[in-house]
């Protein structure tokens, strides 16, 4: 059943890939944070794994509530590795191992590219889609993008 929100049709479909694109930002952004769980060695392995475990989960967590979004404003969920590939707006780099500071700046990079994306959804979602909910939900997100890329920042200082 369509949601009746306030929100004409058009601007529910803007607000809904502008949210789909944003999941696709956040499923690579875990799948990359979780490769390098996986993989970073060094010094500092411990504290790293840890960090990085803690910020796929939040990720994670992220993941559910972008889907939830999406379908609240009775949109379908895209859900296979394909979608996300074609809509993400970060790079992957496939069979590359960086060392643990190359991590921390591919991370950071990531953040701070997804932090000034979602500057310009919120601006679309409330300016031109009549959607203070997704506005306000984009830069909850945003939020939490600067705070991880402050954090990842400070190893890099």
């Amino acid at each position: 059943m369509k949601p009746h929100i306030g929100i004409t049709d058009k601007n529910l479909k803007s607000s809904i890939d502008l949210l789909s694109a944003t999941l696709a930002d956040a499923m690579t952004l875990y799948t990359k944070t979780r490769k390098f769980h996986w993989n970073v060695t060094g010094e500092s392995f411990m504290e790293l794994h840890k960090l990085f475990e803690g910020q796929y989960k939040q990720l994670e967590a992220n993941i559910d509530e972008i889907a939830e979004r999406i379908s609240k404003l009775g949109g379908k969920t895209i859900g296979t590795m394909a979608e996300f590939t074609e809509k993400t707006r970060l790079k992957e780099a496939p069979a590359v191992y960086p060392e643990s500071k190359a991590m921390i700046k591919e991370l950071l990079n990531d953040h701070e590219t997804v932090v000034v994306q979602l500057r310009k959804d919120i601006s679309t979602a409330e300016d031109e889609n009549d959607d203070v909910g997704t506005a306000d939900f984009l830069t909850a997100l945003l939020l939490e993008h600067e705070s991880t890329a402050w954090i990842l920042r400070r190893y890099l200082s």
